[in-house]
């Protein structure tokens, strides 16, 4: 039993408490009737779902009666060893005879029994992740005042049955299928199939196996106390705050884990009543395509859990939609038309007054319908960029509230592929479409494969029955989900949706046997490994390895991203080595590329001997002549990369990696490069263990193979001239070369390279710069250079900073070994991110700050960009605004996340 910090006295209308001294805090917020503590803007105290009960209270909303406890309680629960503040016990009973008054209704009492809910609410959405108890107040005396309160036994207890499950699970820590397995046993007992189907006089035989279950397992019986039931679910709703799926979703999600849970406790309203009642979950607008539509599911006799949990099929709200779907169910519009009505006039009324689609869930008790729930709905990203922009054309939002309106990582779901069209397909089965995209992969059964195999570089499609919040890792892990059950809003749908991960949901015609790894479809049978690609635009599921296309951006798309051009201050460029990655670039939206890795052409079939030899060679003379094969194929690839981007500046980096990267590493290649140069194979071994290095990225590498080889850059920055020099005669452009010095420490090294190429400028282009426009700069990546940067900036005309190699010398951390150790430092809190994904503000940052500050110091008008993969993270680039920098630079396919996350920079910085 949870342990409460005062002396705890019973919850009900008969208790009576004086209270000498008013807490300093309020920890209890009321809603309902029309009224409410609180509002939308306390969601950080109120959590996402009490902010929308006390915001739909005050908007006259039939909302049934009830109180919030605030997200300070849970961070004073987790704080003070899973106990209360003192006043909390005052608050709640206080609030709890309140919602007496309003239902008249007693909470314990035998004879007219209040029931209550409490369930979870953080203030971001965090669907499924925690946990939730209906009917709680319910014992063996108050469901018989519920059964002739109600006057139908069977209702009653089929309400005792759902809560003992419930508490069981979430409370007592009695995994649920044990209950799930007595339901089945007696079903087949009677011979009977639905739930729906069991009498009041077998659901009580049944109550019984459920006690008798909880005192087998928990060795104590199932608490018949209300003000137990009540306080040990509080306690258990904040405990579900900490439990690893909560942890992994927060983590996924970047979501702090000090913001803590709050509590809401309502009053029951039952859509479990008869045919006459129904629960459902709406959307206000599609969240699959976007439509302006009311959107859903429910289901007639029935409590929320049953919608998501796939136990039932749902049926659909709108006729429409049902007959999208080819269902023969009847719509919540054809067996409800007053209630769906009234959905629609509420929808309205949300969504002018929030200005975002509304997630909602609502309940329908003998023919009046309730409303439980409104928040952001979560959907895909397309969706939500047509939402945005067709809200701006309704006068909803403005242009800068749709820009704000879309998460940058998000961006990622418009770049998935789509299936050929002209592909052969083999359908194995069909569901819903719940999740747009394409997917292939192998086949899994369990979220721990999945994971298991997409750390081994795998894909795999997870196939389940349908998810569950343990599954989170699973999911995100996958390419893909298809689950046998569920519909459109269930679990699976929901949280693909708000991953953007494909999913086909309910795909019943597929059976999944997990004792046997296997799933029977249409044609036959499926083992785990087999390949299996799904379409989740169309609900198909289907044989093999399908072909696949890039996707196509939708004018809605490119709405957005032309607001956000025309608000952002940071310049976007792209990391782009070939003319592939230049070509999407551009498409993408960059302004030119920050980085060209020159060392990666190397790598091209038919270069990699004479790199080898340039870089085994002895003398300075066999060096040369391997430079020599070197450099037209150089020059080559940035004559088409200078082709492609049409003037706009390449900044391209000289040669970096530590020499060891190109050297044979296996006999083969050693017997390659010995018939190549003509040299014993034991003379190319021993010069391979010559250039071996304890420790090559802080060794020979970067400006150090420059000043110790110079022949090296002064061919490199003749092939990148000499390349501009071509492209500017033969297209009659002015052509823009940036030409970066890497991993420099000290001014000297800066100051040796840039004569060195300035000498090959000379040479090349002469004094005229009209056809050529050319830059010297350096990579700040150690902390020496940044704390430098003055002098540095001397001798430069740009800082790019290179945060790859900057984090790990300022860390000391390896980025290919660091991940073996970074999760437990996120798990202890000793790091909030993995600073390699997002930037250590404080350390890394810090130096940034510095190198920034004292090179404008030198020289004002230096130009300051970041080209680590740093550029493409949203937190990345709003510290860069914020820094001052110029621009940064990413990966092509994060081109867009960096234009959309540097606008809301601005933005956030107006507001």
């Amino acid at each position: 039993m949870t342990v409460i910090a005062m002396n705890t006295a019973p919850v009900g209308t008969n208790a009576e408490h004086t209270i000498v001294n008013p807490p300093p805090k309020q920890w209890v917020y009321s809603f309902g009737s029309g009224k409410a503590d609180g509002n939308a803007s306390m969601r950080s105290l109120l959590g996402g779902k009490g902010a929308g009960l006390a915001e739909m209270s005050v908007l006259g909303l039939p909302v049934p009666p009830g109180f919030t406890i605030t997200t300070e309680v849970c961070t004073y629960f987790n704080k003070n060893s899973g106990t209360f503040p003192p006043a909390l016990i005052v608050h709640v009973t206080e609030a709890l005879q309140s919602i007496e008054k309003q239902m008249s209704a007693v909470f314990g009492d035998s004879s007219c029994p209040l029931l209550v809910s409490v369930r979870s609410g953080a203030r971001a959405s965090m669907p499924g992740m925690m946990d939730t108890v209906l009917n709680l107040g319910l014992n063996d005396k108050t469901v018989e005042g519920l059964s002739n309160q109600s006057g139908d036994p069977r209702f009653a207890y089929d309400c005792y049955r759902r809560f003992i499950q419930m508490f069981a699970d979430v409370v007592m820590g009695i995994e649920h299928h044990n209950f799930e397995e007595i339901i089945e046993e007696h079903k087949k007992t009677l011979g009977i199939t639905l739930d729906t189907e069991l009498s009041a006089t077998h659901l009580k035989a049944m109550i019984e196996d459920y006690k008798s279950k909880i005192q087998e397992k928990a060795g104590k019986q199932f608490p018949q106390d209300p003000n137990t039931q009540l306080w040990d679910s509080i306690a258990a709703v904040f405990r579900s705050w900490s439990n690893p799926r909560a942890k992994t979703y927060r983590k996924l999600n970047n979501i702090p884990h000090d913001w803590g849970t709050a509590v809401n406790i309502q009053a029951m309203v039952y859509g479990n009543m008869g045919d006459d009642s129904a629960t459902g979950v709406a959307f206000t607008r599609d969240p699959s395509t976007g439509e302006n539509i009311l959107y859903g599911e429910y289901l007639i006799n029935a409590q929320g859990e049953d919608v998501v949990a796939g136990i039932r099929t749902p049926q659909h709200l709108s006729i429409r939609s049902r007959q999208a779907q080819q269902s023969t169910l009847p719509a919540l519009e054809e067996t409800m038309p007053e209630m769906f009505r009234q959905l629609e006039t509420i929808r309205g009324k949300l969504e002018r007054h929030f200005g975002d689609m509304q997630d909602m869930e609502f309940t329908v008790q003998r023919g009046i319908l309730y409303m439980l729930q409104t928040r952001a709905g979560k959907c895909t990203t397309s969706a939500a960029l047509k939402i945005a922009c067709d809200m701006v054309s309704e006068g909803l939002i403005t242009q800068d509230e749709a820009v704000l309106r879309i998460k940058p990582v998000s961006l990622n779901q418009l770049l998935h592929p789509m299936l050929d069209p002209k592909a052969k397909r083999q359908i194995l089965a069909r569901g819903l479409p719940a999740s747009p995209g394409a997917a292939c992969g192998r086949v899994v059964f369990t979220a721990e494969e999945a994971e298991r195999h997409a750390l081994a570089g795998e894909k795999v499609i997870l196939c389940r029955g349908e998810t569950s919040p343990e599954d989170i890792h699973g999911m995100h892990a996958a390419e893909g989900i298809v689950t046998t059950q569920g519909g459109m809003t269930s679990h699976a749908a929901v949280v693909a949706r708000g991953m953007g991960r494909p999913c086909v949901a309910g795909a019943s015609e597929i059976v999944i046997s997990y004792e046997e790894s296997t799933m029977r479809v249409r044609n036959g049978l499926l083992r785990a490994g087999d390949w299996l690609t799904l379409d989740g635009g169309t609900g198909e599921v289907l044989a093999g390895k399908v072909a696949t296309i890039e996707p196509k951006l939708s004018g809605d798309f490119a709405r957005v991203m032309s607001w956000a051009d025309a608000v952002r201050k940071l310049k976007i460029m792209a990391n782009a080595d070939t003319a592939v990655d230049c070509r999407k670039a551009i498409e993408l939206g960059a302004e030119g590329v920050g980085l060209c890795r020159t060392e990666h052409m190397f790598f091209q079939e038919g270069r990699i001997v004479a790199v080898r030899e340039m870089i085994m060679a002895k003398t300075k003379e066999e060096r040369l002549s391997a430079l020599e094969r070197v450099l037209p194929m150089q020059r080559g690839d940035f004559v088409e990369i200078f082709k492609i981007m049409e003037g706009r500046t390449v900044t391209i980096r000289l040669l970096d990696p530590p020499l060891h990267e190109f050297l044979p590493h296996g006999e083969a290649e050693i017997v390659e490069l010995a018939n190549a140069t003509g040299t014993a194979v034991e003379t190319i071994r021993e010069q391979v263990l010559k250039q071996a290095e304890v420790n090559p990225m802080l060794g020979h590498r970067g400006c150090r193979v420059g000043v110790t080889y110079p022949e090296i850059y002064a061919m490199q920055t003749r092939a990148v001239l000499e390349a501009a020099l071509e492209v500017s005669r033969a297209e009659g452009r002015r052509v823009s070369a940036d030409i970066m010095i890497p991993f420099v420490a000290m001014e000297g090294e800066v100051r040796v390279l840039r004569e060195l190429i300035n000498g090959v400028a000379q040479e090349v282009l002469g004094d005229d710069e009209t056809e050529v426009a050319y830059r010297v700069g350096t990579m700040i990546e150690l902390p020496r250079a940044a704390l430098a940067a003055g002098k540095i900036a001397r001798e430069t005309s740009f800082f790019s900073f290179g945060t790859n190699d900057l984090t790990q010398t300022a860390l000391g951390l390896s980025r290919d070994d660091a991940a073996r150790f970074l999760k437990v430092y996120e798990e202890r809190g000793l790091l909030e991110r993995d600073p390699f994904v997002s930037i250590d503000q404080e350390g890394v940052g810090e130096l940034i700050r510095i190198a920034a500050q004292r090179g404008r110091e030198t020289r004002p008008d230096l130009d300051l960009c970041l080209c680590g993969e740093h550029g493409g993270d949203a937190d990345s680039v709003e510290f860069c605004h914020k820094v001052g920098l110029d621009s940064v630079s990413c990966s092509p396919y994060r081109v867009p996340i960096a234009r959309l996350a540097a606008a809301q920079a601005v933005l956030r910085e107006r507001a």
